[in-house]
Order: C-alpha cells, then sequence, then structure tokens
C-alpha cells in the first residue's frame, strides 16, 4: 500500500474478537497473568500496552524504522534519547533549532557531562569541522526552527558513518509523508508529535523511531526505565490523528507556498523565509530530498513594533506558541519559542524581535491573507 493508504489503515482489523475499525483503548495500568512464567504478552503499561504498540508499530512502518517509541511529548523523547549518553560525550546539533531542546542541552545534560556544538548544519564543511574524538552523535533539523534552514540528511550520513557517529533528524516540520530521514541514512528521527503528527492542537506527545534493532532496544530500555511513555487514551487520539495526516500535509503546503509568496511582496516585510520559495538557499535540496516544503514558515517585519502590532491585531490567526495543527498559529519567537537561547546568540542567528513564526494552518488561504494584510495594515 502506499503511505497515504497504510496511513489511513493505521489499526483497522487488530481487533478480531469485535471486528471495531476503531482501535480500542486499553486504559489498564496492569494485567492479569495467566500462570507463574507466563504471560498475555503485558505486565504493566509504563512497559507496554495494546493501543499504544498499535501506535508504535505503525510509526515504525510509516518512518521505516525497526522500532519506534511514543512519549508523553517531544521533550520527553529528546531527554530519553540523551541519556542514551554518557558525561563526556560530545554532540555536534544545529544552530536553527527549537529554544527547549537548547535549554535542556545546556541547563541539564551540560551539568551531567554531555557537551554540545551548534553549528550551521546546512553547510556540511562546518558540521566536519565541529566534529571532535569525543564526538557521538550529529542532531539536526531539517528544515531549522524559526529560520528555515535546510541540511543534506544523505551528505551528513555519509559523514557519520565514516566515523562511526549516531545520525539523528528532527522530522517534525516535514513529516514521514514529505521527509524520509531513515531512507537517506538517519539512525534516528525524532518528531514532537504534538505538532503536525496530531495535528489538532489537543494533545502533547513525542516519538523517537530507531533504523537498526539493537539501537531501538536501547531506547526502549531508557524509555522503560524513566517511564515518560503515552497514555493509552492519547495514543488512540495520535492514530485517530494520523489518518487525514497525508490530506492536512498537502492542504498546510498549499497554503503556506501562497502566503509566502504573499509576503514576499508585501512592502513591510523585509524577508521571507521559507524552503518553498526558489530565492530560499536550501530549496533545490529540498526538491531532491523531500516532497514537499511543508506549513512552517518565518518572517521579518521592518520593526520589532510592527512586529507587535501584527500580533496584537491578529483575528483568524492565532497569537500562540506550537505549530503543526489545522488552525494557524503565529509566535514571535526571540521572546517565546527560543526566549531561553542568550540574547547575543539569538541576534547572531538572527532571531531578532522582527520576526514572526508563523504555523500555516488548513483555513482558506483567502482568510488568512485577509488577517494577514489587515495586521500588517
Amino acid at each position: 500500500m502506499t503511505l497515504e493508504s497504510k496511513l489511513v489503515q493505521l489499526g483497522v482489523g487488530c481487533d478480531e474478537r469485535t471486528g471495531a475499525i476503531s482501535v480500542p483503548i486499553y486504559p489498564s495500568a496492569t494485567y492479569r497473568h495467566p500462570a507463574v512464567g507466563e504471560s498475555t504478552g503485558y505486565d504493566y503499561t509504563r512497559s507496554g500496552n495494546p493501543t499504544r504498540q498499535i501506535l508504535e508499530e505503525g510509526l515504525a512502518e510509516l518512518e521505516g524504522g525497526s522500532r519506534a517509541l511514543a512519549f508523553s511529548s517531544g521533550m520527553a523523547a529528546l531527554t530519553t534519547l540523551f541519556l542514551h549518553f554518557s558525561s563526556g560525550d560530545h554532540l555536534v546539533v544545529s544552530q536553527d533549532l527549537y529554544g527547549g531542546t537548547y535549554r535542556v542541552l545546556e541547563q541539564v545534560f551540560a551539568k551531567l557531562g554531555l557537551c554540545a556544538a551548534y553549528v550551521d548544519t546546512s553547510d556540511t564543511a562546518a558540521v566536519e569541522a565541529a566534529f571532535t574524538p569525543a564526538t557521538k552523535a550529529l542532531l539536526v533539523e531539517t528544515p531549522g526552527n524559526p529560520l528555515l534552514g535546510v541540511a543534506d540528511i544523505a551528505a551528513l550520513s555519509e559523514l557519520c558513518r565514516q566515523r562511526g557517529l549516531l545520525l539523528i533528524v528532527d522530522n517534525t516540520f516535514l513529516t514521514p509523508i514529505l521527509q524520509r530521514p531513515l531512507a537517506l541514512g538517519a539512525d534516528v528521527v525524532i518528531h514532537s508529535g504534538t505538532k503536525y503528527l496530531s495535528g489538532h492542537n489537543d494533545l502533547c506527545s513525542g516519538v523517537l523511531i530507531a533504523r537498526e534493532p539493537e539501537l531501538g532496544e536501547r531506547l526502549y530500555f531508557l524509555q522503560n526505565s524513566t517511564g515518560a511513555v503515552l497514555s493509552p487514551q492519547d495514543c488512540w487520539l495520535l492514530i485517530r490523528s494520523l489518518k487525514t495526516l497525508a490530506l492536512r500535509m498537502e492542504r498546510h503546503c498549499r497554503n503556506a507556498l501562497q502566503v509566502a509568496s504573499w509576503l514576499q511582496a508585501h512592502p513591510r516585510v523585509a524577508a521571507v523565509y521559507y524552503p518553498g520559495l526558489p530565492e530560499h538557499p536550501g530549496h533545490l535540496l529540498s526538491r531532491r530530498q523531500a516532497q514537499g516544503f511543508g506549513g512552517m514558515l518565518s518572517f521579518r517585519v521592518e520593526s520589532p513594533d510592527l512586529a507587535r502590532q501584527v500580533l496584537k491585531r491578529l483575528q483568524l490567526i492565532s497569537f500562540a506558541e506550537s505549530l503543526g495543527g489545522v488552525e494557524s498559529l503565529m509566535t514571535l519567537p526571540a521572546v517565546q519559542t527560543h526566549g531561553d537561547i542568550p540574547e547575543a546568540e539569538r541576534l547572531r542567528l538572527g532571531i531578532c524581535e522582527s520576526l514572526l513564526r508563523l504555523s500555516v494552518g488548513i483555513e482558506s488561504s483567502e482568510d488568512i491573507l485577509a488577517d494577514l494584510e489587515q495586521a500588517l495594515a
């Protein structure tokens, strides 16, 4: 089946006893054993749950991995992944990344001896120069957040393979519908499932998918040991949401390209960051390694005062953190999502208070544009 059909069919036929089309929710925390030494395959929901198993098997198949793990948040997934490393290990990380990733690395794992270097991962040579003898992994967000930089996953995979390093790719912005990092050589894929996978701004979740069984088993051990699993009810919600992912991503992409093109021509907009625009430096690479450009864009207006005016005057678009839902959302990254990055570093990267990030929803593009027009007036 195509990926789109697999998504729609996720969980269908798993309940042979009743024939229910919708996946059953198993809210049980524990399970009866037939006898000593015998098991139904489940003993305690932190270690395994039937609803979560359906979700995880489906996610592994969608990304082309051997094992997927569902977590209570994207940060819980990242935290568990970082526990795979030891004190003294060195990570090379995208500088164009979510501020929460920076925060957990610098304020939590740095105290435990894990060191990170932040580089422009759209520059393969710069990544190679950042490797040290202590480097154990490369963590890439592509497209980046919030400036939408694009990294060459296949080229970075070759660099990591030569040195025996893990390549970890955050695929939150594009999802397996548009980009499949494991097929390009990545070892682990991360999702903030809160975003496009769930897609309705009503569910907090995270996902790790490992390409190889051995690493998948190691990550499962860490998840089971630390316990940040996704609840059965939320697993069911995510399964339900995944069924419409292909349709949603198609609309997100179409709307985002229209909005980016419109913003590019607006006299009060200084710059637009969207890989779907031919002028974007990662445009051709995106066309090669992805099947679409996604629903995320950022744009820079002429002043911080105008940015605040836009946020105050929005009507259809919500001034809110997060992204990837059916509803359009806009944030001021320098103050919100990236506020934990030191100001000097933010300014070096170009994350100033004139920069707005827009998660383009699936509303009518005409209505989105009308709201932007009145907010910028």
